[in-house]
């Protein structure tokens, strides 16, 4: 007898039709499908709005079947702070890459997370500026060849690596902080159940929550899809360890 076949998998109703412009092996689409899906299992789509600054972010909008509001460099943070201000009833939510969180709006973060601003923000660390063509961002690993680093960043010119969960951690208002990874299965799973709970942390009123995820970049990695995952897994986790960094309950 043959076994009737089982549904394991459907496009979320928060994602959209549209075809990815995003580059082969690029981490961002399967955050896009990450956040979708907390959407779509807490029944939010109606009242999420989301903040899409400049970076590879930026067209955000064009596959998360949300509200959205795009905000100048760096800035999410305010955008995303006066809208839950103004409706508290709205689910917010900000999608920044490295360049745009950890250098011109380091500034905003610091302090919306000082404040325990009650949005979520979800945080795409894939080391380098990806939009603009592949310059050195504060996440640059030591070493690293970029467009601004031709011979590799160097800790007596560039400084060290930024890392946003363990900076933020020093404060006392955020009420969750977490590094995930979406290079392989395991931790794309992984990363899906600490997207859901940053949600559910706002959803419940309980402050701050912010979702660092640790993505591919293989343009301008100068890499194929498949050695960019390695890259994550060898290179990135050693610097930016995976991890829950604050959890209130």
């Amino acid at each position: 007898m043959e076994k009737a076949e089982e549904l394991v998998f459907s496009k979320p109703e928060a994602l959209t039709d549209v075809i990815t412009h995003y580059c082969p092996g690029c981490g961002h689409g399967i955050i896009h499908r990450l956040v979708a899906e907390a959407i779509d299992e807490l029944g939010i789509r109606e009242r999420t709005v989301l903040v899409a600054p400049v970076g590879c972010s930026v067209l955000a909008y064009f596959y998360l079947n949300v509200d959205s509001i795009e905000a100048a460099h760096g800035r999410a943070p305010a955008v995303a702070t006066g809208l839950r201000r103004a409706n508290p009833n709205l689910v917010v939510f900000t999608y920044q890459g490295d360049g745009d969180l950890a250098a011109i709006g380091t500034n905003e973060i610091i302090h919306a997370a000082n404040r325990g601003e009650n949005y979520t923000a979800i945080f795409v660390n894939n080391a380098i500026y990806g939009m603009t063509g592949g310059q050195m961002a504060p996440t640059t690993l030591v070493g690293m060849k970029t467009e601004t680093t031709p011979y590799g960043r160097k800790v007596e010119n560039e400084g060290y690596p930024i890392r946003v969960c363990e900076l933020l951690a020093a404060l006392e208002a955020p009420a969750y902080l977490e590094r995930v990874a979406v290079h392989d299965v395991k931790n794309v799973r992984k990363a899906g159940k600490a997207i859901l709970k940053a949600f559910k942390n706002q959803v419940e009123g309980k402050g701050f929550s912010l979702v660092e995820c640790l993505s591919m970049c293989p343009t301008n990695w100068g890499l194929s899809p498949a050695d960019a995952t390695k890259f994550v897994e060898e290179k990135m986790i050693p610097v930016f360890p995976l991890g829950v960094f604050r959890d209130k309950q």
